[in-house]
This record gives C-alpha cells, structure tokens and sequence, in this order.
C-alpha cells in the first residue's frame, strides 16, 4: 500500500521538474526544419533552452513565499502576501502558469509537476471568488 505524500501549508515544498514541455518543444521543432530552418531552429532552441531552465532552477513553497533557487542560491523570492490572483493555463495540458503580485505579473511556463504547483497554490494562496452582478 503506498501512500502519495500531501503538502499542507506549513510544510516547505520543493517542486519536481517536469520535463514534458521542453522535450514536446524539441521534439515538434524537428519536423519543422524540413519546412523552415529558422522557425524550427528557433522552437528548438527555445526547448532546450527550457530543458536547462527545467534541470537547474527549484521552485519551493515556504509558509510564507514562493522561492526560486538555481542550485543553492536563492534568485528570487515571491511572499504571497503580495499575490493578488493566479492561474494555470490549459488544465489538461498545463504548459503556462500566470500570476499577479501587486507591482508586476509574471508568466512562467510549467517546469515542474503541475499537481503540486496546483496544490500548494491553493493552500497558500487561495483564489477570492467574487460575484459580479
């Protein structure tokens, strides 16, 4: 009986890479260099480009931010007081994930596992439901 681990908000949480979307960028830019040199070129650069991102960047979820390290060193650090919405696009398929703090918006593509991109945001950072008449 195995039993899958389940973040709660206070626990730190270091997300798994997720290499699909880089290796689906690679992969659908070859046939595209038979029609365009450049545009398949440039798509798969683009995946490899994002295959490194996905192997060395980490994403954790702290009790009180988003951090992003590249290796030991902490590069950026996103508290969720500061958060004002989010989203993950294309549920079936996350590739993109979207968020607002106060002063800037960010869109990050989905490097990591989105099951528990889309836990830990949910815990953390609650969407407020409002009701428009």
């Amino acid at each position: 009986m195995t039993t899958s681990f389940v973040p709660t908000a206070s626990t730190t949480v270091q997300l798994t890479p997720s290499y699909t979307l880089p290796i689906v960028l690679v992969i659908a830019a070859i046939p595209l260099l038979l029609l365009s040199v450049w545009v398949g070129g440039a798509i798969a650069l683009f995946g490899l480009f994002l295959l490194f991102q996905a192997a060395t960047l980490r994403l954790q979820f702290s009790e009180t931010a988003l951090d992003i390290y590249r290796g030991e060193t902490l590069i950026r650090n996103f508290p969720y007081q500061d958060w004002q919405n989010w989203q993950i696009f294309w549920n079936k398929v996350p590739i993109l994930f979207y968020f607002k703090e106060v002063k800037s918006i960010h869109f990050l593509p989905i490097l990591f596992d989105p099951k528990t991109l889309k836990i830990c945001l949910e815990q953390r950072c609650p969407k407020i439901e409002t009701n428009v008449a």
